[in-house]
């Protein structure tokens, strides 16, 4: 295992109230697609808590109360939830592969659903979609409950330190951003960055018999974003460049844009293949919400399609923000997708997704 010093940038810390955290892991336990029946989590207004959470206004979520539960997908894979965030692992015979770990007070309980599913299989791969705390909070505990593959004399270069954690991987941006602290918040531990990154469209592995993916998602939710394709489980972990309780989220101060996500949806469509009429075939694990299969990205993709093209053609009319806002471009969508409160209100999506198509996205100072 080689290690690459790099860093972590911390951002907005998701939170939600403990009324979505419930539903969250009930949509998780029932909501397969359209064929799943379970409602869908955080609808603004309409039902439930913003479902990016109190954020700068309500500070950090009291996860004291919230259980991690698993949800067998397809294949190898199994769905992680641990209230507004999940994760996914993959078991077999060589070990576990853990695809992001959530936020730090639930890294315990995350390790412990993952024992009850693998026994005393090792955690070897910890993979991460993109560098919000919510998503590597638990990188350090989740890490050091595993073990690297490690022999001969490369075992006295890395140490025994190294050897007795997984690996973390992720793209070099997610490293950067990692290093770089954002605003007040400072720059996670050490062992909390990746151990092996890449700056190529693609990272890939060979692992408890078929081919696991990274495929980087330039500018989209962020500019270190990736979306893990696990082929022969047929299984997609989309992080938070799909999610299917708000509006796209844009981090424009770490290279997030509105014309990223949908490049990334059609990514994420051009991977996935529906059974008959549509329901079921590949899965859709989003980084907020519940279980997906392709029907239910497509929906997303046209949403956003609609919504980028109505903003372009308000910008070429040369309407300002406000005007934009006036003119609620988006209120076909607000009941399912809106909130008036809460960290991502309709607001907020409103003026980054103005400034994301009025201004080229933030650049990670990596190269």
């Amino acid at each position: 295992m080689v290690l690459i010093v790099s860093t972590v940038a911390v951002t907005m810390l998701l939170a939600v109230s403990g009324r979505a955290q419930q539903n969250q892991a009930a949509g998780a336990g029932g909501g397969q697609g359209r064929q799943g029946g379970a409602p869908p989590v955080g609808q603004g207004r309409q039902g439930g808590a913003a479902p990016a959470g109190q954020g700068r206004q309500g500070g950090a979520p009291n996860m004291d109360n919230v259980e991690v539960h698993s949800l067998h997908v397809s294949g190898n894979v199994w769905m992680l939830v641990g209230g507004f965030v999940n994760a996914a692992v993959q078991i077999g015979d060589e070990g576990v592969l853990v695809v992001d770990t959530m936020v730090e007070p639930l890294a315990d309980k995350m390790i412990a659903e993952i024992r009850k599913l693998a026994g005393d299989k090792p955690i070897r791969y910890v993979l991460n979609t993109h560098v919000h705390p919510d998503h590597t909070g638990g990188n350090v505990k989740v890490a050091a409950a595993g073990e690297s593959i490690v022999g001969g004399n490369f075992a006295a270069q890395v140490g025994a330190a190294a050897a007795n954690s997984a690996q973390i991987w992720a793209h070099e941006n997610v490293q950067v951003r990692m290093s770089q602290p954002q605003g007040n918040q400072p720059s996670p531990p050490f062992a909390a960055w990746p151990t092996d990154t890449f700056f190529t469209d693609e990272k890939e592995v060979y692992f408890n018999g078929e081919a696991v993916l990274m495929l980087h998602q330039p500018n989209a939710h962020t500019d270190g974003d990736v979306i893990v394709f696990f082929r022969k489980s047929d299984v997609v972990v989309a992080g938070d460049v799909f999610v299917t309780t708000t509006f796209p989220i844009i981090n424009l101060q770490q290279g997030g844009s509105l014309n990223g996500i949908v490049a990334a949806l059609n990514n994420i469509l051009d991977i996935t293949v529906p059974r008959e009429k549509q329901e079921g075939g590949t899965y859709v694990i989003p980084g907020h919400g519940r279980l997906t299969d392709e029907a239910d990205v497509v929906d997303y993709r046209d949403m956003v399609t609609i919504i980028r093209d109505r903003f372009q053609d308000a910008i070429k009319k040369g309407m300002t923000l406000e005007q934009v806002k006036a003119a609620r471009l988006l209120r076909d969508y607000e009941g399912r997708y809106g909130a008036t409160q809460g960290f991502w209100t309709t607001d907020a999506f409103i003026e980054a997704a103005y400034k994301s198509l009025s201004q080229p996205p933030a650049v990670s100072s990596n190269r």
